[in-house]
């Protein structure tokens, strides 16, 4: 329940932020977004943690801020499978992606998904 959970709010997340915030990340709509969430999930789950163990040397040269290129990367490749989700550049996906999981994080614990019954 909590995946679930955390797949809505992220998918609300980045929809709220394509509408408000970030004129270079184009969202089609919420439904687009929640499935957009979804497979972000997907790719963080499998690709990331392989692309974190190949470039340990370069995150440890560059103090960790590298994982925020990664971040960036995930971010893309989950547009890439959308015809709905459209980011103009690298620069747009890098802030979105850090946006995104402020912004995630912050509600969702405001909505108590990290309580344990």
């Amino acid at each position: 329940m909590n995946f679930l959970l955390k797949v809505l709010i992220t998918g609300l997340i980045a929809y709220l932020l394509q509408l408000y915030v970030l004129p270079g990340v184009h969202i089609a709509d919420i439904k687009t977004a929640a499935l957009f969430a979804l497979v972000l999930a997907i790719l963080n789950a499998i690709v990331k943690p392989v692309l974190v163990i190949l470039t340990i040397p370069v995150t440890v040269i560059s103090l960790g801020l590298f994982l925020l290129v990664i971040n960036a990367f995930m971010i893309m490749a989950a547009a890439y499978f959308f015809k709905g989700v459209q980011i103009d550049g690298f620069w747009w996906a890098l802030l979105f992606s850090i946006l995104l999981s402020i912004g995630s994080s912050l509600l969702y614990s405001l909505v108590g998904g990290g309580k344990n019954p």
